[in-house]
């Protein structure tokens, strides 16, 4: 195996490649309010979106965040895109609820993911926002034979429900979409593409503060309490009340947000850039630029940089905290067991950040009485948990108890044997990366 010296850049860097191009700002020294008639708690996608559209329809709205704006996942994902597959799960039966309602209650999923990438692209649109997006198509690339057949039997209610264009690519057809021999086929959702997450995340930012949005960092949230027509939400930089509430903290949501950490698992994801590759080397690996994901249950996903020179390569690495040398080793060692040729790339940039998974695995809209969440990216948050912050927006605009969407669907589950401690994580990841393995193992 390579040593460190052989595996780092001299100029190997424990931040986020897409820090080098825009980095979550400094924060202002403006007083907060004492009052405002919506308080955002977390300034990421979700947040700064949900602040967009109250402001667009005229309601005041402050964004509190802990650290920097857009601090968290929001500037460190792999910025990929795809409108429909990540919701794509076996609906489970409610009381009373028969097959036929079952199965309306998923196309719902499958037509509001949808609409959450028409959102994400719009917005670029509509504010000119200059983030590398190439709807270039995205893979989920099968790691089983048995992945490529279920796959296969999802795609009619896929494409009847989303733009998503999907299909199957056989395993004698990939090396015209991968440089690699270790996947049995592929579904190629041509409706996707990547994009640049913290330049996507600046224009929002900017298109939320043209609106009228007031952004505060530094203001870490310690407190929510009840009192007569609203509440006061006590944060490090002071209390201000407000008539509602958003919760937005997703991966990074903590007791102090009305009990919600029990309701979600965050789990820590990280992320490898490459130096630049020699030539030709990139389009060998990647031909058509898309995306790509696997159908592991502990997923690796990949793509090539906005100007294609470069292989940005994440998963799973560690399910306890440990340092970006050590995940970057780990995450190296997988690249190469996908792409051999890249032996010699060096890594110039390693970085993790936090997602969010809820027990249906589905994100989730909610609350009551002017306290409101949404959280739950279960690791598709660029479209998804953008569009959920729209769409809170849109429901608290309208004032209605009505659902706003097929996410709006009541508490998140929880578990009675968690509480918000993810001490499970390393056994049931653990366990989880060794069937990976041994099922790939006797699939060959």
């Amino acid at each position: 195996m390579a040593t460190s010296a052989e595996i780092f850049s001299s100029d190997f860097r424990k931040l986020p490649y897409w820090w080098e191009a825009y980095a979550p700002p400094e924060t202002d020294d403006d007083a907060l309010p004492a009052s405002a008639d919506v308080v955002i708690i977390g300034a990421g996608y979700t947040g700064i979106c949900c602040a967009l559209t109250l402001r667009e329809a005229g309601i005041e709205a402050i964004v509190l965040e802990a650290g920097r704006p857009g601090i968290g996942a929001s500037t460190r994902s792999g910025g990929q895109v795809s409108g429909g597959v990540n919701v794509q799960k076996k609906a489970l039966a409610a009381v009373g609820e028969n097959d036929a309602q079952r199965a309306e209650r998923l196309s719902a999923r499958l037509r509001d993911a949808d609409a959450a990438m028409t959102y994400v692209v719009g917005l670029i649109e509509k504010h000119g926002i200059q983030c590398g997006w190439r709807p270039t198509g995205r893979l989920t690339t099968m790691w089983l034979p048995q992945h490529y057949e279920a796959w296969q039997g999802r795609m009619a209610q896929l494409n009847a429900n989303t733009q998503s264009r999907a299909r199957m690519i056989p395993r004698e057809a990939l090396d015209a979409e991968i440089g690699s021999s270790v996947y049995h086929g592929a579904a190629l959702i041509e409706r996707a593409g990547h994009l640049h997450p913290a330049q996507l995340y600046g224009g929002m930012l900017a298109a939320a503060r043209a609106a009228g949005a007031k952004i505060h960092g530094q203001a870490p949230v310690a407190r929510i309490a009840r009192v007569p027509g609203g509440y006061d939400v006590t944060s490090g930089r002071g209390t201000v009340r407000a008539r509602e509430v958003v919760i937005a903290t997703n991966g990074y949501t903590g007791p102090e947000m009305a009990g919600l950490d029990r309701r979600v698992v965050p789990i820590a994801t990280y992320m490898i850039a490459t130096d630049e590759l020699a030539p030709g080397l990139a389009e060998d690996i990647l031909p058509t630029n898309r995306a790509v994901s696997e159908s592991r249950r502990v997923v690796n996903h990949y793509r090539l940089s906005p100007d294609g020179r470069r292989l940005l390569f994440g998963g799973r690495a560690r399910f306890t905290p440990t340092s970006e040398e050590t995940t970057a080793r780990l995450l190296y060692r997988a690249m190469l067991k996908r792409f051999p040729q890249l032996a010699g790339a060096r890594i110039t940039h390693s970085w993790g950040g936090k997602v969010a998974m809820t027990l249906d695995a589905m994100p989730h809209i909610g609350g009551a009485d002017g306290l409101h969440y949404a959280l739950g990216c279960n690791g598709s948050g660029v479209a998804m948990m953008s569009y959920l912050g729209h769409s809170l927006g849109r429901k608290i605009a309208a004032q209605s108890r009505d659902p706003i969407n097929a996410f709006d669907m009541g508490d998140i589950p929880g578990h009675p044997f968690y509480s918000g401690n993810t001490w499970f994580l390393f056994a049931i990841g653990s366990w989880y990366q060794a069937r990976d393995a041994y099922d790939h193992w006797r699939a060959r």
